[in-house]
């Protein structure tokens, strides 16, 4: 494995061990329940998803309206 790959893996298994970390303290630290939390990352999920379908209505009408335009040109 090139260097480079090495530290790819290391740099994703640091961020995943943050992201645990993060997780337990929130619950053992700062009583917040794992179903808040579920609920929260589904938010997040749904929120995220919801800008992805947006962006890619705005580049669809995008393609479609140049496609538009240089068809009135000709």
């Amino acid at each position: 494995m090139t260097k480079a790959g090495r530290r790819y893996i290391r740099t994703l298994l640091l961020a995943v061990m943050a992201m645990a970390a993060l997780l337990w303290a929130a619950v053992d630290l700062f009583d917040i329940p794992p179903e808040e939390i579920m609920t929260l990352f589904l938010a997040t999920a749904v929120g995220a998803a919801g800008i992805i379908a947006a962006a890619a209505l705005v580049v669809l009408l995008w393609i479609g309206l140049r496609k538009l335009i240089a068809r009135n040109r000709d």
